[in-house]
């Protein structure tokens, strides 16, 4: 039996329990031509002695979905796509918080795309089939978890764009919530291009709490709609036991009373190796008194404790642990082009959290080709961020891992935040990599600043400086503190991790996760405008270390792209495409020209040389006529191409050739040319006249 919900734009179809009845829950999804099947499955052995939920999350895509044969050697689904990946970790992140408190037995959430036509929004689909399936499965999850995003075309807000409405939209916000609550919010602005003027798609702060607080009224619709629907077909419930770890009293007390003052004095030590350590050695402390009591119990403790005191610390006293107020950014220093033969780079350091950001051009033959499921062609990704998290930037002595969920949600982030103000207009790939080799908070927003610095290092148009900063939230009762840049201890003790990415004029990227199950949009609008003043704070040293920037040209390659005169193109090849093969010759460069539109595209790997032949080119297909280009007894500094008997031919700065008369070489009675001039030398000439083509000239003597 199937459930039809009818949202207007778009009728779902669920089939619940009925396929994959194996598993503890299963949902078939279909919308259009689009079909999911989400299935969950729960170990009957719990974690034990873990307060940590073992959730899995595979999202799947399967090529025969659209008719397609996987490419390359290997004809099946291989390595998850990053989609993929990023996928998986949204709907992790959404529907982790929807399970019990103690609840650690591991559970596997699977999601196929099945048949997919190319309007279908995988993303929301995919965690409303995972969502449907966990809710009627026999696991005790009692909320139901829906996505929605949102569009703006226009002024005007849209929910749920449909594929045409995407392509004119100049925001991405994908929210995911129940009927009560947001969980999760990820957005993006899409900068537009119109009359050749780039536009950096930004949105404001009151805008984008009107776009979440539209956002949050359709999740609350459609979970209402959903629970009812679905409630017929909820499996009855497995008997679970949720872990409860009870700490002796007398251990409580007594960590509270005795060490309070030396746990807030470890506040300051704000690595987390040095904490560790800290709290480890006032255990054994503790132990040495009291050798009855279990370590473990007295960890625990002591971290609970240590909680409670940088908690309450802030709400009270408005003192974090570094000393900080809750709107102070950490100190900042930025060091540009520390590679010399790198195209362009940046050291960025913010308190404890430090980055390094490289970037990398290359041509259009260096994009990642890749595959998406609802394009019929193979897709190619000319800007991208690469993240790497290596275990020294923590003081962790781990091997260096393959690329995990992690470093691609965040490199992903970084890529939102700052591909709007790219202009790439030039057709160039443009690859930024960020390793990490500090970290105490926030690394995905050091790479967002780190980032945006690297591209004016290396030369790149972008419309204007990005940078990010992470927010935290601190709540107890009615009372709450909003967090500037918070620190790891922060993020962990928290509760909220909130990134925000933007400009002075507005945000142009944002992640949230809420851990407290819900938050107020005044509370939301609040940290959105703290966030934009310490942007402008974080904005006002990078524009600082802007202006120190010293380019590697030596190193950049480059792309010119301009336009002639169709008609001059003939003038630019030259007789058998001599100029131009000497153009490419001499300076090293590669050019592309169309004939009909006279459009040029000059790629090398130095920028002073891509400079050079364009200019070059430009004073070749000058249309003005050599007469007002070449005044009589002007000077110049020209190049001699080639000797003859009766003179001497030179290639002047403009590209045309004018000739010395044997006679005018020198005062002095002159014999040969070769006695005063070579192929290749460099020569002052006066012009003498301007008949036509022809540029008569006379070597100036020193």
């Amino acid at each position: 039996m199937s459930v039809e919900i009818d949202f207007g734009k778009t009728q779902e179809i669920f089939r619940i329990n009925e396929i994959a009845k194996q598993a503890d829950g299963s949902a078939w999804l279909q919308e259009g031509g689009t079909v999911l099947l989400a299935t969950v499955v729960m170990d009957e052995l719990a974690k034990s002695e873990e307060d940590f939920l073992p959730l899995t999350v595979q999202y799947i895509e399967k090529f025969y979905a659209v008719g397609k044969i996987p490419s390359g050697f290997v004809k099946r689904e291989g390595k998850p796509s990053d989609f993929e990946t990023l996928t998986s970790r949204i709907v992790d992140r959404a529907l982790r918080p929807t399970f019990p408190k103690g609840f650690n037995y591991p559970v596997q959430i699977t999601i196929f795309v099945l048949s997919v036509d190319e309007s279908a929004d995988l993303q929301t689909l995919a965690l409303k089939s995972a969502s449907a399936a966990l809710y009627t499965s026999s696991i005790p999850v009692q909320k139901s978890i829906s996505a929605v995003r949102i569009g703006k075309v226009g002024d005007s807000l849209v929910v749920n764009p449909t594929l045409g409405e995407k392509d004119g939209s100049s925001l991405d916000l994908f929210v995911a919530g129940s009927k009560e609550e947001l969980l999760m919010i990820e957005m993006r602005t899409v900068g537009k291009s119109a009359n050749g003027v780039q536009d950096n798609g930004k949105i404001g702060e009151d805008e984008l709490v009107s776009a979440i607080d539209l956002a949050q009224k359709e999740l609350e619709k459609a979970n209402t709609l959903y629970e009812n629907e679905f409630a017929p077909f909820v499996r009855e419930t497995k008997t679970v036991e949720l872990f409860v770890k009870e700490i002796p009293e007398e251990i409580v007390s007594y960590v509270e009373t005795e060490y309070s003052e030396k746990l807030r004095d470890s506040l300051s030590h704000l690595a987390q190796s040095e904490r560790a350590t800290i709290l480890s050695s006032l255990a054994d402390e503790v132990l040495e008194s009291h050798e009855e009591w279990e370590k473990d119990d007295v960890l625990e403790t002591l971290q609970s404790r240590k909680k409670s005191i940088m908690r309450e610390m802030i709400l009270s006293e408005n003192v974090r642990a570094d000393g900080r107020n809750t709107k102070t950014v950490r100190p900042i220093s930025i060091e540009t082009n520390v590679l010399p033969q790198v195209h362009g780079s940046c050291l960025f350091t913010r308190g404890q959290t430090q980055a390094l950001v490289t970037l990398t051009i290359g041509s259009n033959e260096d994009a990642q080709i890749f595959e998406e499921l609802t394009k019929v062609t193979g897709q190619q990704e000319q800007f991208m961020v690469h993240y790497n998290f290596p275990g020294f930037s923590v003081g962790e002595a781990s091997r260096l891992k393959a690329v995990g969920r992690r470093e691609l949600g965040h490199g992903n982030l970084a890529k939102r935040a700052l591909e709007s103000s790219l202009d790439n207009s030039e057709g160039m790939t443009v690859r930024l990599v960020s390793e990490i080799l500090e970290s105490n908070g926030s690394s995905s927003m050091a790479t967002v600043c780190g980032g945006s610095l690297a591209l004016r290092a290396g030369g790149q148009t972008t419309t204007e400086l990005i940078a990010g900063v992470a927010m935290g939230l601190i709540t107890e009762d009615e009372r709450y503190a909003i967090l500037t840049d918070i620190t790891g201890l922060e993020d962990h003790d928290g509760d909220m991790d909130f990134k925000v990415a933007g400009s002075r004029d507005g945000i142009t990227a944002l992640q949230m996760d809420i851990k407290l199950g819900g938050i107020s949009l005044q509370v939301l609008k609040e940290a959105l405008h703290q966030a934009r003043d310490a942007r402008a704070d974080i904005l006002e040293i990078m524009e600082d270390a802007e202006e120190n920037i010293i380019v590697n040209r030596d190193v950049l390659p480059k792309v010119e792209v301009f336009s002639i005169n169709p008609s001059k193109v003939v003038d630019v090849l030259g007789p058998g495409g001599k100029v131009i093969k000497g153009i490419v010759e001499n300076y090293g460069v590669k050019v592309d020209i169309n004939r009909e539109s006279g459009e040029i595209k000059i790629v090398g790997r130095k920028y002073d040389d891509v400079e050079s032949a364009s200019e070059y080119i430009r004073k070749i297909a000058d249309d003005r006529s050599l007469d007002e280009i070449y005044q009589p007894f002007s000077r110049h500094i020209g190049k001699v191409k080639d000797i003859a008997k009766f003179g001497a031919f030179v290639e002047l700065p403009s590209g045309h050739d004018g000739m010395i008369h044997i006679s005018k070489i020198s005062r002095s009675r002159v014999n040969s040319v070769e006695e005063f001039l070579s192929a290749g030398d460099e020569v002052e000439v006066e012009v003498l006249s301007v008949k036509g083509k022809k540029i008569e000239l006379r070597r100036i003597e020193n």
